[in-house]
């Protein structure tokens, strides 16, 4: 059996800094939307739905641009449905597809909270940063992301 290599303590609090720092940011963006009845993981399906041609995307890859399970976003977008933000339509070409579409409710949502949203983002996060520290972080996270959707394809 092979010996673990263990971190050492100057690794152990980078990963813990890590952990601690997108669980805060998490819950901080995540509380201040909460005032416009949206949840994190509301808001980046609007952001994606938002950002696609005809504010439209198959449900499997709206899964995958969110890094979630499809039956997690089902019961998400779901939800969402009720609140009239999204509806659901089949797709003409594959019986099986399901596209959600953004509702004209939805892009008013999104136009309404967006700008509120970033401004928690650059107060929280991005303002927190110098420039070189932002561009450093986007090297330091690029291969880990690549390297970890790689992974999760292979399954």
């Amino acid at each position: 059996m092979d010996v673990p290599q263990w971190l050492t303590p100057q690794e152990q609090r980078a990963w813990r800094a890590h952990l601690a720092a997108h669980r805060l940011l998490f819950l901080q963006l995540d509380r201040e939307l909460q005032d416009t009845g949206l949840s994190l993981n509301d808001y980046e399906i609007l952001v994606n739905l938002s950002e696609s041609p005809g504010r439209r995307m198959r449900m499997s890859e709206l899964a995958d641009a969110t890094i979630q399970s499809r039956s997690r976003l089902s019961h998400q977008i779901s939800r969402m449905e009720a609140a009239g933000l999204v509806t659901r339509e089949d797709c003409e070409d594959d019986r099986r597809g399901t596209f959600a579409v953004l509702t004209d409710h939805g892009w008013e949502t999104i136009q309404r909270v967006a700008p509120d949203h970033v401004a928690s983002v650059r107060r929280h996060f991005i303002g927190l940063m110098t420039p070189e520290q932002v561009s450093a972080l986007e090297r330091t996270y690029s291969p880990i992301i690549d390297h970890l959707q790689a992974v999760r394809g292979a399954r």
